[in-house]
């Protein structure tokens, strides 16, 4: 209720969940009170339907116990929203909330791991990598908060690099990679088009980008296209060898984060791209991303890894 700039809201959701609960019980009520239609010979009256040929649903009450038990549920949740939030903005009477819960459990969690997570602080990442016991806790970690994205084998999807080669747009050093995950990264491409020139020249330098790499492409657009790649130098270097200092990619390999056809990079260089890796200073703290990266860190230099995790 918090995100509620009005306290209409509140008043709202209370008022409907109070007469909510309330209409059951009268409703509750009413149809206990209905007496039974019962015929001179003494037999229950029927509901009208009949199946198989003679078989007849009776018109009898609902059993008595079955009504109380849908009394005991009413004044359970009305005991409820008593004593927990359920009534807009009303905190309830214990004054239990779900993010008390969360930080209280985050807090016995640090006191039993806490220990543990400092100790292999103090390690530096690329011996940490060779430890089976961090490395199994490195991989636990990744799987909970990085596999949504970066797949549970690492290898990534369009968008989103693969880490277990050793192409990194910001550097594939330790130190790069836990900065990468505690502040995460903005990986913008502005688009290039209008700078680039008319559609044909944009083609021409994707022609152009795709032979640095000495990937199939026309020689003749590729010859065209290079005076045109001096708008892209400034980032990607007159080479096109990338540079990490600013995240842009090297062209001169086969790795492509979208996809290496002529369509894909024009695509790129016309409209842009603009990728977010969040961080993780805050949620996680700089042990357990530490760990993290002492994990990632072995997925591009695998000799280093434990021999039962191979």
């Amino acid at each position: 209720m918090a995100d509620f700039t009005s306290g209409f809201w509140g008043i709202y959701i209370t008022v409907l969940t109070i007469v909510s609960v309330f209409g059951c019980a009268w409703l509750l009520w009413s149809q206990s009170t209905i007496k039974t239609a019962v015929s001179k010979d003494g037999h229950v009256e029927t509901t009208g339907h009949t199946w198989d040929e003679g078989l007849e649903e009776l018109n009898n009450p609902m059993p008595r116990w079955w009504m109380w038990l849908f009394y005991i549920t009413i004044v359970f949740g009305l005991a409820y929203l008593f004593l927990y939030p359920g009534l807009g903005t009303y905190a309830g009477k214990l004054g239990w909330a779900s993010k008390g819960q969360y930080e209280d459990e985050l807090k016995l969690a640090d006191e039993e791991y806490g220990p543990l997570f400092a100790k292999y602080q103090q390690v530096d990442i690329k011996t940490l990598a060779t430890d089976p016991q961090a490395h199994a806790i490195g991989e636990r970690l990744f799987l909970t908060y990085c596999a949504q994205c970066h797949g549970s084998d690492a290898r990534g999807n369009k968008g989103y690099p693969n880490l277990t080669d050793r192409d990194w747009l910001h550097g594939g050093e330790p130190d790069a990679i836990k900065t990468t995950i505690l502040k995460g990264r903005n990986g913008a491409m502005p688009p290039m088009g209008a700078a680039v020139g008319t559609e044909k020249d944009i083609e021409n330098v994707a022609h152009y980008v795709l032979s640095l790499s000495d990937s199939a492409a026309d020689p003749i657009k590729a010859a065209i296209g290079k005076e045109k790649f001096a708008a892209c130098a400034a980032c990607h270097g007159a080479d096109g060898k990338g540079n990490t200092a600013v995240g842009a990619p090297n062209l001169t390999d086969k790795t492509w984060l979208y996809g290496g056809s002529v369509a894909t990079i024009m695509e790129t260089i016309r409209g842009g791209r603009n990728n977010v890796m969040p961080a993780f200073a805050e949620f996680l703290g700089e042990a357990k991303v530490h760990l993290l990266s002492a994990y990632v860190w072995g997925l591009s230099n695998n000799s280093t890894l434990p021999a039962a995790s191979k």
